[in-house]
C-alpha cells in the first residue's frame, strides 16, 4: 500500500537551492525521489516527541534528509547515562537543556533545516496544538501516558504517528493511522497498571538498539513524506537484536477502540498517569523474589510428571489472542480483584503475562488474598516462547 504524502496537498513546493542540489545529489538521482520530492521534503514539518535515544536518530537522519522543519518537544537536560545511546549529545553537553544541544547539532549537520524547539512537556492541554502544526508526528518517548496522549491527538487530528519502543535486547515499530488503519488504542486499548512495566532504568537497553529502531522510524517518516513505498500501517514490526531476525504482526481497526473506534470519545484530551515506573518489590531481599516466582524449566518438568498447576494469563485478550499457553485461564490483571472466584485457592497456580511484570503484580495481590500457591512464570509468554514451544509467536 501507498500512502499520499501528508504534504503533497500543499499549493506550492519551495524551490531547491544550487547548494541544496548538491547536497542532496545521492536522493536527486533515485527516481522515487528525484527534485520534486526532496522539494516535498523541504516542505515537510515533522514533530519529534523526546530527543533521547530514539529522538536522537530520528532527528539525525532527518535533518541530514532535508526535511525542511523539525519541531521538537523535550524538557530534560543531557544526563551522563544518557550518552551510551542518545547520539545527538556528547560529554561536553552534559548538564545542558537537550533542546538547544539537539538545535545546535542539528544546524550543524544541515543548516538548511529550521529546528522549532517545544520545551514543555507533552501533556492533554497542549497535545492538539503542538500535533495540528505538523504533517508527521515520529513518537521517541519512553512513557505510556505520552504515547497514548501522542495517539489520542494524531487520531483527532487525522495526523500519522510513527511510534517505536525499545527495551533490553528488543524493538518495535509501527505507523499508527487512523485515517488509513489502525491506531495505538487498536492494539493496546488502555495503559497497563502503574508500575507493572519497567522503565529504560531498570530494565536495562542495549546502547544501538535506539540506533537500529529510530532509524527504522526515520525510514518510515521519509516515506510518508514522499508518498513512497509500503508504510508500516496496520503492520507491527518486532526486531530481536540478540537474534538478528525481524518478525511482523498484521493489525486490524478494532470496532470497539476507545479512540478511532465509532463510539470513542470527542471530549478533551485525557491526562493518562505516567506510568514508566519501578518494578514492585525489586529491591528486596534475592530470596524473597524467588518464593515469588516459578522458571520455565521447573512449569515444564511439573507438567511431564503430570504435576501440572492451573495456569493464569493476566494479560489483555489481544495479547492472549497472539500468544498463550495452552490449557491457560484468561482474567486481565485490571479485572482480577473482582473474579478472584472463578480460581481454586487450593490448587497451586502459575501466574504469567508477557515478560513477567504484571504477573508479579497478580501474585502479590493473589497470595494477600488467600492463594498462597500462587507464583509468577519467570519470563513470560516470551520466555515460554523461546525455550518450549517456539510454535507460539513472539511479540
Amino acid at each position: 500500500m501507498t500512502v499520499p504524502a501528508p504534504g503533497a496537498a500543499r499549493a506550492a513546493l519551495p524551490d531547491l537551492t544550487p547548494g541544496e542540489l548538491r547536497r542532496y545529489g545521492r536522493h536527486l538521482v533515485i527516481p522515487e525521489v528525484g527534485e520534486e520530492g526532496q522539494r516535498r521534503l523541504k516542505a515537510a514539518e515533522v514533530l519529534l516527541v523526546g530527543a533521547g535515544g530514539l529522538g536522537s536518530p530520528l532527528a539525525l537522519y532527518l535533518a541530514a534528509a532535508g526535511v525542511g522543519r523539525l519541531g521538537i518537544v523535550e524538557f530534560d537536560r543531557v544526563d551522563e547515562t544518557n550518552l551510551q545511546r542518545q547520539v545527538l549529545f556528547g560529554s561536553a553537553d552534559v548538564g545542558r537543556p537537550k533542546l538547544a544541544a539537539a538545535a545546535e547539532r542539528l544546524r550543524a549537520v544541515n543548516p538548511h533545516v529550521e529546528v522549532t524547539p517545544h520545551a514543555e512537556r507533552l501533556g492533554a492541554a497542549n497535545a492538539l496544538a503542538l500535533v495540528e502544526g505538523y504533517d508527521v508526528v515520529a513518537d521517541g518517548s519512553d512513557n505510556f501516558a505520552t504515547r497514548y496522549l501522542v495517539n489520542d491527538a494524531c487520531v483527532r487530528l487525522g495526523k500519522p504517528d510513527v511510534w517505536g519502543a525499545v527495551q533490553r535486547f528488543e524493538g518495535q515499530v509501527s505507523v499508527f493511522w487512523a485515517g488509513r488503519g489502525p491506531c495505538y488504542r487498536c492494539l493496546f486499548p488502555e495503559p497497563p497498571p502503574p508500575g507493572v512495566v519497567p522503565s529504560c532504568a531498570e530494565a536495562g537497553v542495549l546502547g544501538v538498539l535506539p540506533g537500529i529502531v529510530g532509524t527504522l522510524q526515520a525510514n518510515e517518516v521519509l516515506k510518508l513524506l514522499l508518498g513512497v513505498g509500503e508504510p508500516l500501517v496496520g503492520r507491527f514490526l518486532v526486531f530481536d537484536a540478540l537474534a538478528v531476525r525481524f518478525r511482523e504482526l498484521a493489525l486490524r481497526k478494532a470496532a470497539d477502540c476507545p479512540a478511532c473506534g465509532p463510539g470513542a470519545a470527542r471530549g478533551p484530551l485525557v491526562e493518562y498517569e505516567e506510568l514508566c515506573g519501578e518494578l514492585p518489590g525489586r529491591g528486596g531481599e534475592e530470596g524473597a523474589m524467588e518464593e515469588l516466582e516459578m522458571d520455565i524449566a521447573e512449569l515444564r518438568r511439573r507438567k511431564g510428571e503430570g504435576r501440572e498447576p492451573a495456569v493464569l494469563d493476566v494479560r489483555e485478550p489481544r495479547e492472549h489472542a497472539i500468544a498463550r499457553i495452552p490449557g491457560s485461564t484468561l482474567i486481565p490483571l485490571g479485572e482480577l480483584p473482582q473474579r478472584l472466584a472463578e480460581l481454586d485457592p487450593e490448587r497451586p497456580l502459575v501466574v504469567y503475562c508477557h515478560h513477567g511484570i504484571r504477573s508479579l503484580h497478580a501474585v502479590r495481590l493473589l497470595r494477600s488474598r488467600g492463594f498462597e500457591g500462587a507464583v509468577s512464570l519467570r519470563g513470560g509468554i516470551d520466555a515460554w516462547s523461546r525455550e518450549v514451544d517456539p510454535s507460539v509467536p513472539r511479540y
